[in-house]
């Protein structure tokens, strides 16, 4: 009640700097994880005062993003703001020789407050482990081939071309960024798919005197998050779960025992939402995301906007003139309507 309380009187508001807004996202991640580990035991009032707080915060979160989003992909990459940044700002360590070897590890779906949840299983699994933590935004949409791709790229994804609604060309996008900073591509390393049994081949690629850069994309949060039935209390409960038994320890041990500095971020995160209804518009979508639907036309984007009056028409920010979202309002889903289900693709500060 204490850190509800101190957060609700510390909103920013549309005319916020962007660091008002990654420090109070730290402090919603907290609020999150406390919420979601007393949720059974929270009484009538509390819910609905928490219930108010979300729709206040989703307000001023979204005015604040309308304003000022479009603003954030030209900040320089030291610190990093946008995911993008993140390999230009590793470049950049290597480059004044402040790291030798790299290693990126991307947890695919990964929310900030889910992020609070792992790091707390880590501390207690390896004591010896320092962090340098430093919150970023993703990209709207937030989906994986529009993040995802960014991060390793390291650019907007008006430059993806083609593959703007596929993550297949992540390997090309990360060994070409690198080629353009002087690693050789025979040096650099990429791995997707990962998150149970594959320590081996991460160990074999690590051993390999030749490499320098390694991406690592792991995907079990996301498995999770498309999986889960329980909502976001059941989603903490399993990545605590999948934490324990540690995988992602072992992973960064390997990684640190072959002489790698350790970077680890998300593409993007995840909120529960809501079904507000499915819009039937047949084949005229080019992404049927649950909390966003992407045309290539503005009237056939019209056409579901009438039918959903509250959803919101992003414009191309960093994106082709032909990738259209429509984003669903609030903590709501492009879902049969009432139905919970915990997703991504939208604007909340959880997924963003």
């Amino acid at each position: 009640n204490g850190l509800m309380e101190s957060i609700s009187e510390k909103i920013p508001c549309s005319e916020s700097g962007y660091r008002d807004w990654l420090l109070y996202a730290r402090r919603w991640a907290e609020l999150t994880v406390l919420s979601m580990e007393i949720c059974d035991k929270l009484d009538a009032e509390s819910l609905g005062q928490l219930q108010r707080l979300y729709g206040r915060v989703d307000s001023e979160f979204l005015e604040w993003v309308c304003n000022r989003y479009a603003g954030l992909y030209n900040f320089p990459a030291s610190p990093p703001v946008m995911v993008h940044h993140v390999p230009r700002f590793l470049a950049m360590q290597m480059e004044s020789c402040v790291r030798d070897k790299v290693a990126l590890i991307v947890i695919d779906g990964m929310a900030l407050d889910q992020w609070l949840v792992i790091k707390d299983v880590l501390e207690n699994q390896r004591p010896r482990y320092s962090f340098e933590e430093n919150d970023v935004f993703a990209w709207i949409p937030t989906l994986t081939p529009v993040s995802r791709q960014a991060v390793f790229a390291g650019k907007p994804p008006l430059y993806f071309g083609d593959s703007l609604l596929s993550t297949n060309e992540d390997k090309a996008h990360w060994v070409r960024f690198w080629a353009g900073r002087g690693v050789a591509e025979s040096r650099v390393a990429y791995e997707r798919g990962l998150g149970h049994d594959d320590l081996e081949s991460v160990r074999e690629t690590a051993s390999n005197p030749a490499i320098r850069v390694i991406g690592l994309v792991v995907n079990t949060v996301d498995q999770i998050m498309h999986g889960m039935m329980l909502g976001s209390a059941g989603m903490h409960n399993q990545v605590r779960q999948w934490a324990h038994k540690e995988y992602l320890a072992n992973l960064i041990d390997i990684l640190i025992d072959h002489g790698f500095h350790v970077a680890l971020t998300s593409d993007h995160g995840n909120i529960e939402a809501t079904g507000c209804g499915r819009p039937l518009e047949g084949a005229i979508a080019d992404l049927k995301g649950e909390r966003v639907r992407i045309f290539n036309d503005y009237k056939l984007r019209d056409q579901v906007k009438n039918k959903f009056p509250d959803s919101i028409e992003w414009p191309p920010i960093g994106l082709r003139d032909d990738f259209l979202p429509l984003i669903a309002p609030g903590r709501s889903a492009f879902v049969n309507r009432d139905k919970r289900i915990v997703t991504h693709g939208g604007i909340s500060i959880e997924e963003l």
